[in-house]
């Protein structure tokens, strides 16, 4: 980015919350930046009557609290809320997203989905393979329910175009729900920056290495000569 990042918006994942961020958020508050990692919340009508454009315009919100310049990262389900809203960032990071053209069909989800509810420590180590104890029985701790209808809207797509802003993917070479071709596919399709890296799909943010992985992306975003004509696929990270 040519002018000095002021300003960051965490997006995080279908059934999680701000807290999956903290890590990251603390590495990019050390730098000087202004960081903001809400909680996205239910429509009026609860999480049965929510949809993937109200969960966006929480996020067109978020990002018009900060300053400018500033980038929007995203994770999962908040990758797609984040790329949905690049017209309004200046960079874009995107940790294992949902990518835009959707996911391969699968059976509706129920109307809300339990997660807070049916959350168990196995299948939280299973999504945090590179965590320790302590991460996954913090992000254990803390699952919500989410939005059926939500997650049928994500999974079956999104138009838009592809964003004018540099793109950075980071891709786990283990996710099981988002698979790692598919966010390599994004990347060549956008011309966008990818690195894969070690772990599940929510190692980036609460493994072992996410503090070396938030210094690392806060490099790539201060360092000149970014643009979306960026087309470089990475194994060094």
């Amino acid at each position: 980015m040519a002018d000095v990042l002021r300003g960051a918006v965490f997006v995080h994942g279908a059934g999680g919350g701000g807290w999956e961020w903290a890590i990251w958020a603390r590495v990019f508050a050390a730098a000087g930046i202004e960081v903001a990692a809400p909680d996205l919340r239910p429509a009026a009508a609860g999480l049965v009557g929510t949809t993937l454009a109200d969960y966006s315009a929480q996020v067109s919100t978020w990002v018009e609290a900060v300053p400018a310049p500033r980038v929007l990262v995203g994770a999962s389900l908040g990758g797609l809320l984040a790329a949905m809203n690049s017209d309004q960032a200046d960079a874009l990071v995107l940790v294992n997203p949902i990518p835009p053209g959707g996911l391969p069909p699968a059976p509706a989800r129920p109307q809300v989905v339990p997660w807070g509810r049916t959350a168990c420590l196995a299948g939280t180590r299973r999504a945090l393979p590179g965590a320790d104890d302590a991460a996954a029985l913090f992000a254990f701790r803390r699952w919500r329910d989410e939005s059926g209808r939500v997650l049928d809207q994500a999974r079956a797509g999104v138009g838009m175009a592809v964003p004018a802003v540099p793109v950075l993917l980071l891709v786990s070479e283990a996710d099981r729900d988002v698979p790692a071709q598919a966010s390599l596919a994004l990347a060549q399709a956008w011309g966008a920056t990818a690195w894969t890296v070690p772990g599940g799909h929510v190692d980036p943010l609460l493994g072992r290495d996410a503090p070396r992985l938030a210094q690392q992306t806060l490099a790539w975003l201060t360092s000149p000569g970014r643009g979306p004509g960026n087309a470089d696929v990475s194994n060094t990270a």
